[in-house]
């Protein structure tokens, strides 16, 4: 692997590498960032490392990568973290292949897309591009998106400039995704007194929520049927109102000190959400409840925006929309998006994840062609 190009860097043997690297979001990511940080070193791209340090105490690393000159180009963008695993009944750490599949932890969601991506960076001599070819390779976008926050915040390279336009690498079944929905989490709390029940002293939160989750049914009816809370581009179209209730595991004979409800809504264009979480904060108010509410706003590119056209014409499939978030979210104010990658979102996060060599291969040459249109 050198500046000259890196044709013998091989996608399946990369991607065994990665998942080798065991970069679950508990740990600190410090072994695979380094490992990335080489690989893109030698391949002659500028590697700035952006490293914090999270509330648990591990150190996270994220990386930006840039080679090619002036502005513009492309970004991929791309994460080094997986959800936890287990070893019951599989390997996930030590990758194999049955059947045209690659299984192991985070073969589908990110390391084998990862490596597609970086095979095929690696296609083209660093001296060849005409316009950046920008890699973002992030920690924690599986809990809460910390190390694409970090990377705005604090890379000078993508402050120097951002690409013209971006993948984010996700599994979509290498279909475009050129819109997904975001996320509002509502948290309602209410404060009671705990005491044993024997002695008539104590107040339940639970009795005190009553009320308003009796409302929140209600609801949740409406945002079922009422197509001001809808968008008709996605599938679902409803924004997914969830809820789920904590009392601490309060003993059957205390009355509850404290119940939260926490609830979830997905988030899309014109769902008149602002007017859905006011219905709940309303309701909030109300009983004497506390309320609070925080998340990240649904994507949208344009169907006939370059990156779009582009993702389209290299993969030969039409346009679609995800239900599902991605970090899209974080840097859509920054680049033209796409979300694009091989694998599906079932296959990920699952005991025994897996995902076809086959269409790693064929990632490969989606990236190539997206590189050409963008850099060369």
């Amino acid at each position: 692997m050198n500046a000259t190009g890196a044709t013998d860097l091989n996608v399946l043997d990369l991607a065994k590498s990665l998942i080798a690297i065991p970069s679950e979001s508990y740990r600190s990511n410090q072994q695979i960032a380094d490992f990335l940080a080489a690989l893109l070193s030698n391949l002659g791209y500028t590697v700035e490392p952006i490293a914090y340090t999270e509330a648990q105490g591990k150190r996270k690393v994220s990386l930006a990568a840039r080679a090619g000159s002036g502005q513009g180009g492309l970004g991929l963008f791309a994460h080094s973290d997986t959800v936890p695993a287990t070893a019951d009944g599989w390997t996930p750490f030590t990758p194999i292949i049955q059947d045209d599949k690659l299984i192991g932890r985070g073969a589908c969601d990110m390391k084998g897309p990862l490596a597609a991506a970086l095979v095929a960076a690696a296609s083209f001599p660093t001296a060849q591009l005409r316009a950046p070819l920008t890699l973002v390779i992030t920690s924690d976008e599986e809990e809460g998106y910390g190390g694409a926050y970090a990377v705005c915040a604090q890379s000078q390279l993508l402050a120097a400039g951002w690409p013209e336009a971006g993948v984010v690498i996700e599994p979509t079944r290498l279909r475009p995704v050129y819109a997904h929905k975001g996320m509002v989490r509502v948290t309602v709390t209410a404060e009671g007194v705990a005491a044993h029940t024997s002695t008539g002293r104590g107040v339940s939160a639970n009795f005190l929520i009553a009320p308003f989750l009796a409302e929140m049914t209600h609801l949740a009816e409406r945002f079922s049927r009422d197509k001001r809370f809808m968008n008709g581009e996605f599938n679902p179209p409803t924004n997914g109102f969830n809820m789920v209730i904590d009392d601490g595991g309060c003993p059957h004979n205390v009355t509850a000190a404290r119940t939260v409800c926490t609830m979830t809504l997905r988030t899309m264009p014109d769902d008149h959400r602002d007017e859905a979480l006011a219905l709940i904060a309303a309701s909030a108010q109300r009983h004497n409840l506390a309320f609070a509410s925080n998340g990240f706003d649904p994507v949208y590119t344009p169907r006939d925006s370059d990156i779009v056209r582009a993702a389209v014409a290299a993969t030969d499939a039409q346009p679609e929309t995800a239900s599902y978030g991605t970090e899209a979210a974080v840097y859509k104010d920054y680049t033209s998006l796409v979300v694009l990658g091989p694998g599906s979102i079932d296959q990920a996060h699952t005991h025994g994840e897996w995902i076809e060599v086959s269409e790693l291969q064929k990632a490969v040459n989606v990236y190539r062609r997206l590189i050409r249109r963008f850099c060369l």
